[in-house]
Order: structure tokens, then C-alpha cells, then sequence
């Protein structure tokens, strides 16, 4: 699939699942994802800060399996060698990795998201060659241990109408607070723990696509 088609795809995102298996309760990666996509979700994230290179390779080929039978596109975490590797949609990049225009110039065809957490990161990955940003935390997030900074829902209203390109939202967002989101702009909403941690995976993601979906 060339860049194109994975741009089509992607303006259909709704749910952004993201992996953390520490966070699963229990539940494996692989099971995470077998509940994702029976919830409808059309993208889903491998994201293991902890895995050695070998068994994320592993992982990263049956998550290539199982979202290429479904339709799903998949995004690898921080790793554009991987993602090629793979043959994955795309890569997410944050700011301590590889720069956007960097990983562009030898994946042409990879969609490449860009963590951003201030305007100015935001047009920078834009301008950069970036097929989405992702702005956040928005809310405190078990996945930022350490962060002290959050950005509030609020900033989504004063960033998302300057970006020409989509942009996904990350960080805190669950079913209390998913309409204030919503609220001020975002329809792509990249979540960890509100659905890794679900009794029930996949009605959780339907629950969250109709939310959003209702606001478009």
C-alpha cells in the first residue's frame, strides 16, 4: 500500500488504540489487539518501550498479520527500521527520536506521526513532512510517569484550527472526560489505558467510535 491510500485510510480514524501490555490487565499485546479490531477500530499503535529488538520484531510480524487481514492500519512506536522491517503503515515519532524530515527521506512511503506538545512542535513536524501530529498529554496519563506538564483540553481549540494536516489527541482521555475533548476539536483520539484496562475491550472501542463519531 503506498502513502496515498494509508492517507485515505487514516482521515477514517475515530479510536486510536496504543499498546502497553504492563497495562493490560493481564491481557497480552496480541489479545489487546484481537479485541480492537473486533471493536471496529481501523488503526492501532504497537507501542513496547521494554521488549529487547528481537522479541519486538516478532510481535510487530503477527501485529502485521493480524491488521493486514483486518484492514487495519498499524503504526510501530519510535521505530522507523522497524516499521520497514514489518511492512508497517507507519511510524509515531516523538521528539527525542529520529526527526521527521530524516525518517522521510529514506521511508517515502511510510505515514509518519509526530508527538507534539506546544504549537510551535506541531508546525515544525507539519512543515517537516508529517502525515499527522499527535498533541498531548492533554490529561495526567499512567504512560508519562514523570510529566508535570499537562495541556488541558483548551489547547486543542488554540492548535487544531492552525494544522492543515489531521492531528490525533493522546494522554488521560477516558469516557469521563472524552466529551470536553471532543468539545474543543478532536475527532482522532489516541487512548492507552481507557482501553487496555476495559473488562471489555472491544465494546469499549465501539463505545468511544460512536462517541466520536457523533460529533462529526
Amino acid at each position: 500500500m503506498n502513502r496515498e491510500k494509508r492517507k485515505m485510510m487514516f482521515q477514517e480514524v475515530d479510536v486510536y488504540p496504543v499498546t502497553c501490555e504492563r497495562l493490560s490487565a493481564g491481557r497480552s499485546d496480541l489479545e489487546v489487539l484481537e479485541a480492537v479490531i473486533r471493536g471496529g477500530a481501523k488503526i492501532v499503535q504497537l507501542r513496547e518501550k521494554e521488549y529487547s529488538d528481537r522479541d519486538l520484531y516478532a510481535l510487530a510480524v503477527k501485529f502485521r498479520e493480524m491488521t493486514a487481514e483486518a484492514g487495519v492500519l498499524l503504526i510501530i512506536n519510535d521505530r522507523p527500521d522497524l516499521a520497514l522491517a514489518v511492512d508497517a503503515d507507519g511510524v509515531h515519532l516523538g521528539q527525542d527520536n529520529l526527526p521527521v524530515a530524516a525518517v522521510r527521506s529514506f521511508a517515502p512511503e511510510l505515514l509518519i506521526g509526530a508527538s507534539s506538545h506546544t504549537l510551535e512542535e506541531a508546525l515544525r513536524a507539519q512543515s517537516d513532512g508529517a502525515d499527522y501530529v499527535n498533541v498531548g498529554p492533554i490529561f495526567p496519563t499512567k504512560t508519562k510517569e514523570g510529566v508535570k506538564r499537562f495541556l488541558g483540553p483548551e489547547a486543542i481549540a488554540a492548535i487544531g484550527p492552525e494544522l492543515s494536516l489531521p492531528f490525533t489527541v493522546m494522554g488521560g482521555i477516558n469516557q469521563s472526560n472524552v466529551s470536553r475533548v471532543l468539545a474543543n476539536g478532536a475527532r482522532r483520539i489516541a487512548m492507552v489505558t481507557a482501553i487496555t484496562q476495559a473488562p471489555d475491550i472491544a465494546a469499549e472501542v465501539r463505545a468511544f467510535g460512536e462517541k466520536i463519531r457523533n460529533w462529526r
